[in-house]
């Protein structure tokens, strides 16, 4: 792909001008889906662009020790959530908390990455929040749909360009409905710049 031509026709849309981090996680994310189909490139940078707001920086959860061992941990709150997310020793809501351009979350599914992407994610958790290795969290997560059992299979084409409706049902690939439409806008625009700069 001619990636300045793709850099300029998002330039030219809904990002405007572009810092240097900005340019190094939606290359992360790039680098990450080479080989996938258009589509789904466009709506994992659109999924990025949305839960990053913006940045294209991979990021920690919102909330702190206490809201996470609330939310998370065996001990908390909620400790059917805990046991489906595999938080089984004090300390993991905290330790396993969201981070990624997704919210990897829980130490079932940081083992899952981890063994995935043939690194120590149990015991280096913050390696989630690097660009090379939240993109490919990303990829393996959508298309072999860890997050919430859907995949990039189920909503968008293997060939060719998406429809604004079909993005709309991607959402379910992360999150149910939330923000969908917006999401879906994002995914249009990194559509038709993929487009414009050759994605194959």
């Amino acid at each position: 792909m001619n990636r300045p031509t793709f850099f300029n026709a998002i330039r030219g849309g809904f990002t405007g001008k572009l810092e240097p981090d900005e340019v190094k996680g939606t290359e992360a994310v790039l680098d990450a889906m080479a080989g996938l189909p258009l589509a789904w490139t466009a709506y994992a940078l659109g999924t990025a662009f949305h839960e990053t707001a913006g940045t294209m920086q991979p990021i920690n959860e919102r909330g702190g020790a206490a809201y996470f061992h609330a939310r998370y941990d065996p001990n908390g709150a909620r400790p059917d959530i805990a046991k489906r997310l595999g938080n089984t020793e004090p300390g993991d809501g905290a330790r396993y908390h969201g981070r990624g351009f997704v919210q990897l979350t829980g130490r079932a599914n940081y083992k899952r990455a981890g063994d995935e992407l043939a690194i120590d994610l149990i015991r280096y958790p913050d390696q989630a929040l690097e660009c090379g290795v939240a993109s490919r969290i990303m990829r393996f997560g959508m298309v072999e749909g860890w997050f919430t059992g859907k995949s990039f299979a189920a909503y968008l084409p293997h060939g060719g360009a998406a429809s604004y409706g079909a993005f709309v049902l991607a959402r379910r690939i992360i999150n149910g409905s939330d923000r969908a439409a917006d999401i879906a806008t994002y995914a249009q625009g990194y559509q038709a710049a993929l487009k414009a700069g050759g994605w194959a």
